[in-house]
């Protein structure tokens, strides 16, 4: 239901827990990316994000309810349907309605390409070196140790990334700048991870661990 001709502009505070850190300038559109654990056809008790008839807070933008989703041949969901209440804007209900999720996203049409390494532990059992018979502690490396996402997207902030350079990327983790990242072409490194139950619970569901 957003039929504005022009995106948003919203002011975003670059560090929650450092005012000094100041402010910069996002903007809100008709097409918007999430992380797709932030959308679940039907979701667990107490899942406080994206699902058919659920309201969640953009930070630094707006209510929204979801309405559905699209999904392509092959029954993945593609697209979340989502309307938002124009009178939020900032994330704050008019009526004092109480919104207990709160998701990040991008601007589609401002959004930057990335890369994206995410590095988990090395080892798969904490005490690698206790092999069995005929084994070696080689044997124990963990083959999700790194995962590499070729199509993540950052904030136009991020584009021009200096190798070196660190930052928080919300409810993900701490990433630095790759010496691989160019201008417009950025690479980025997980240093440390942030905990997140339902991306836990689905990757266990799958097998993957």
């Amino acid at each position: 239901n957003f039929d504005e001709s022009e995106p948003v502009a919203l002011e975003a505070v670059n560090n929650p827990e450092d005012e000094s850190a100041g402010t910069r300038t996002i903007y809100f559109g008709r097409e918007l990316y999430i992380e797709r654990d932030d959308f679940m056809e039907v979701p667990p008790p107490k899942y406080h994000r994206l699902y058919p008839g659920s309201k969640v807070r953009l930070r630094y933008g707006y209510i929204v309810t979801c309405t559905g989703c699209v999904k392509n041949e092959a029954g993945d969901v593609v697209e979340v349907r989502c309307t938002y209440e124009p009178e939020t804007k900032g994330g704050n209900p008019a009526n004092g309605e109480k919104i207990k999720g709160t998701i990040h996203w991008l601007f589609a049409d401002t959004a930057v390409p990335a890369r994206v390494h995410l590095y988990d532990h090395l080892f798969a059992p904490e005490r690698p070196m206790e092999v069995e018979p005929g084994k070696t502690f080689l044997d124990n490396l963990n083959p999700s140790s790194l995962t590499v996402l070729d199509h993540a997207f950052v904030e136009p902030c991020l584009s021009e990334a200096e190798p070196g350079q660190y930052w928080q990327f919300e409810r993900t983790g701490y990433f630095t700048a790759d010496p691989d990242s160019t201008a417009g072409k950025p690479v980025f490194n997980r240093t440390v991870s942030l905990r997140d139950t339902w991306a836990r619970i689905e990757r266990n569901k799958t097998g993957d661990k």
